[in-house]
């Protein structure tokens, strides 16, 4: 008989989803994802916290550039300029998440979690990242791009979810 477990995905990605949970529950805030390389992981480790239902509001899975065009409605313009891997993306993934939704705060994450799909200027392990607050200067941008190196696809995947859910805790700083 094998023994019973509470989650399904690392304990280290279920106890910041538990943080972000209970700052948020504390706060009265309502969030939102929008995910790419992280294909709905920031979203399954906040549904693993039983009342994460009271917190999470939506979370968006758009890994082509279609379905970011489509269902969160980011310019094509902006992804042929600029690339789904770029801080313009991610800001307007985040901007149209929370426009999309009641929730207070958006988190966007777009990456290259690999083995390929990596370039010389955007290599395996390239993740950006953008926040966007309901109410906040829309002039204001919160987005940064990080280069967690070649972890492999579960390494950058895990990195990357754990910083965007640092970005979900109330009051925190940019990415």
């Amino acid at each position: 008989m094998t023994e019973k477990s509470d989650f399904t995905l690392p304990r280290e990605l279920v106890d910041m989803a538990r943080k972000v949970v209970d700052a948020n529950r504390a706060a009265g805030l309502r969030i939102a994802t929008a995910e790419s390389c992280t294909g709905g992981l920031v979203a399954a480790a906040l549904t693993e916290i039983p009342g994460s239902s009271e917190v999470l509001e939506a979370s968006f899975v758009t890994y082509s550039n279609e379905a970011k065009q489509d269902l969160l409605g980011v310019n094509s313009d902006v992804l042929e300029t600029f690339g789904a891997v770029s801080i313009a993306t991610a800001w307007a993934m985040a901007q149209q998440a929370l426009a999309k939704t009641g929730a207070d705060v958006a988190v966007a994450i777009t990456g290259i979690a690999g083995p390929g799909g990596g370039s010389e200027k955007k290599p395996v392990g390239t993740v950006v990242f953008a926040r966007a607050r309901r109410g906040a200067d829309p002039d204001e941008v919160v987005a940064d791009l990080k280069d967690f190196g070649d972890l492999g696809r579960g390494g950058v995947r895990l990195q990357a979810a754990l910083c965007a859910l640092e970005l979900l805790m109330p009051g925190a700083a940019g990415p």
